[in-house]
C-alpha cells in the first residue's frame, strides 16, 4: 500500500507593521540631531566657563600675603585638587566636541561597536554616548 504524502496547508500571515512612538524610534531624524547639537553646544559653553573659573582660582590662591607652611601646604593641595578637576572638565570637553564632529560627520547616535542606532532615551540621559547599551554593557563586562 503507498502512502499518499499528507498536504500541509500553510497559512501565510500578514506582516503588521508596529509603527513605534517617536520617542521608542531607534534612528534619529534631522530635527532629533538638531536638539543634540543644541544641548551639546549648551554643555561645551558651560564646561568652557567653568574651566575659565576654575583658571582664575587657582590663579588666586596664596596670593594674600605672607603665609606660613601650614597655609602654603594648603594652598597648594587646594590648587592641585582645582586642576584634577580641571583634567576631568578636559575630558568632558573631549566627548562633547568627538560628539559634535560625529553629528557633522552624519555617524552621531550609531554604535560605534556594532554600527546599529543608539536609541534616543540613551542619547537623552547621555548625549555623548559612543555605543548602544548592549555594545557598552560588553565593552565594561570585558574590561
Amino acid at each position: 500500500m503507498v502512502k499518499k504524502p499528507i498536504k500541509k496547508k500553510i497559512k501565510r500571515q500578514a506582516k503588521i507593521q508596529v509603527k513605534e512612538p517617536a520617542d521608542q524610534r531607534k534612528e534619529l531624524d534631522k530635527k532629533a540631531i538638531a536638539k543634540f547639537k543644541k544641548i551639546l553646544l549648551k554643555e561645551r559653553e558651560q564646561i568652557v566657563g567653568e574651566v575659565r573659573q576654575i583658571v582664575e582660582s587657582s590663579k588666586e590662591m596664596g596670593q594674600d600675603g605672607i603665609q606660613d607652611i601650614g597655609d602654603e601646604a594648603a594652598n597648594i593641595y587646594n590648587k592641585q585638587v582645582l586642576l584634577s578637576l580641571n583634567e576631568n572638565e578636559r575630558t568632558r570637553l573631549q566627548e562633547v566636541d568627538e560628539s559634535l564632529d560625529r553629528i557633522e560627520n552624519g555617524t552621531y547616535g550609531i554604535c560605534e561597536e556594532c554600527g546599529e542606532p543608539i536609541g534616543i532615551k540613551r542619547l537623552e540621559v547621555r548625549p555623548v554616548a559612543k555605543y548602544c547599551v548592549p555594545c557598552k554593557t560588553k565593552l565594561e563586562k570585558g574590561k
